[in-house]
């Protein structure tokens, strides 16, 4: 740390990925060694049954005097559980960053470094995700509006750029992945925090959406790098592919709540999920048939 006054402060759920976190967690460590930045680690922990807490535990004691814990007694979900981290957090600045990223060099640094030249303009930033073979992971995009949806269900959108890309260079986007966002903890708190109703996906486009409609702005820089393996928490495709779909009708109903709109939204989500669930049954992939009858059901109660 610098002079011991905290700047920098540093949020992670943990959720039965102990391994996973602590790589994350010597990374942070190792990035941040020898930086002139006064730095907080808070560890969310939500209810793991795996050594996460103990892991934890052992490194607060022997490694990190920086780590402060929140141990959760049940799985309180992503956002909630940033929230609780948000409550103690003592740094001007926050950065979240999902329990499955390793930070490359001084990312953490230069991200900063980034926000403060230009904080007229930025009020939130991304930083350049990278798959575990270090190729670029799409993690910034525009708001899901139909076409965009459209484009994501049916036309392979995140492949030809229309859904999600990686920028080169320093860009102004809708919203940047969850899995890495730096902003004052003041603009946090202004918009409300992440939704609660929000279990997972969708929190971070939710939370940016509300940040543009409060006149904030949000950029993405490839100068900061990290690994971000994406979905060790998820237990599985299934889970995923579910959660978005409860996010995309969550996020329309709150924000777009027309009739003829959400007829079109569970229109496209309902048509792939049929094709999905009969191109399943015809190649008899469980996976498939499973993953989508329940997508049917999430639609037809939405």
């Amino acid at each position: 740390m610098s002079d011991g006054k905290i700047e920098l402060s540093i949020i992670i759920i943990s959720y039965n990925t102990a391994p996973i976190t602590k790589n994350c967690l010597d990374s942070i460590k190792k990035s941040l060694t020898g930086a002139k930045i006064g730095y907080e680690i808070i560890v969310v922990d939500n209810a793991s049954t795996d050594q996460s807490i103990q892991s934890l535990q052992t490194l607060k004691r022997s490694q990190l005097t920086a780590l402060q814990l929140i141990i959760n007694n049940k799985n309180v979900g992503f956002a909630r559980a940033n929230n609780q981290a948000v409550q103690i957090a003592q740094g001007k600045y926050l950065l979240f960053l999902n329990s499955d990223t390793v930070v490359l060099d001084n990312a953490i640094e230069t991200l900063l470094k980034v926000y403060k030249r230009n904080e007229k303009d930025i009020q939130f930033l991304g930083g350049k995700l990278l798959n575990k073979d270090k190729t670029s992971q799409p993690s910034a995009g525009p708001f899901y509006t139909l076409p965009v949806i459209f484009g994501a269900l049916f036309l392979r959108g995140d492949y030809w750029g229309l859904t999600r890309y990686s920028p080169d260079k320093l860009t102004e986007v809708d919203w940047v992945s969850g899995a890495c966002i730096l902003t004052k903890k003041d603009f946090f708190q202004k918009i409300g925090g992440f939704d609660e109703d929000i279990f997972m996906y969708m929190d971070e486009v939710d939370l940016l959406y509300r940040a543009k409609k409060a006149g904030y702005r949000v950029w993405f820089t490839p100068a900061a790098r990290f690994i971000h393996l994406g979905s060790a928490s998820s237990g599985g495709r299934t889970y995923p592919i579910l959660q978005v779909y409860k996010g995309f009708t969550y996020f329309y109903r709150k924000h777009y709540n027309r009739p003829l709109i959400m007829f079109l939204l569970k229109f496209m989500l309902q048509l792939k999920a049929e094709i999905a669930l009969l191109i399943g049954k015809i190649t008899h992939n469980h996976y498939l048939t499973t993953t989508y009858e329940k997508a049917v059901e999430i639609i037809k109660m939405a």
